[in-house]
């Protein structure tokens, strides 16, 4: 029974740091077979390994991805995202913007700004006078997702 917890809390560890090799079941290495060290669902833990054995023990790397699971362009890769930043290059990160594009600090403070002097305004009124003042067309969607953030972060 402890060892099924054990695994339970690992696989939801992985999950949770984002490392949860999806491709887990195509890990065909020996090591990641046959001993209890190797983890086929560590991600992180294959990606390193797989660039290993081609570095150091000059592995072909259609061989090495194929056994780890991973294509040829996913070797590059991670071999390139290894060399710029280490162990933490293997480790996926979140994709997409980080921040928002249109609706930056200086919008939104005029919003703020333009709510407080009138709070009866709606959103459509609120997206036409950022498209007055900044010649800006942002669509109310946006506009209500931002404003949702604002009202969620603590002040």
């Amino acid at each position: 029974m402890a060892p099924a917890q054990k695994t339970d809390s690992k696989v939801q560890a992985l999950r949770q740091s984002q490392t949860l090799n999806p491709r887990s079941k195509q890990v065909r290495d020996r090591l990641f077979l046959e001993e209890d060290f190797f983890d086929p669902r560590d991600l992180a833990q294959v990606k390193y390994e797989m660039l290993r054995r081609v570095q150091k023990e000059q592995a072909h790397v259609s061989e090495a991805a194929a056994v780890f699971g991973f294509s040829r362009p996913s070797f590059y890769k991670a071999q390139e995202d290894f060399a710029q930043a280490g162990l933490a290059g293997l480790i996926p990160r979140k994709r997409g913007p980080k921040q928002r594009r249109k609706l930056n600090a200086q919008i939104m403070a005029f919003v703020t700004q333009t709510q407080t002097q009138e709070p009866a305004l709606k959103i459509a009124g609120l997206v036409q006078r950022i498209q007055e003042k900044f010649a800006l067309k942002v669509h109310r969607r946006t506009l209500e997702r931002a404003l949702l953030t604002v009202k969620k972060k603590p002040q």
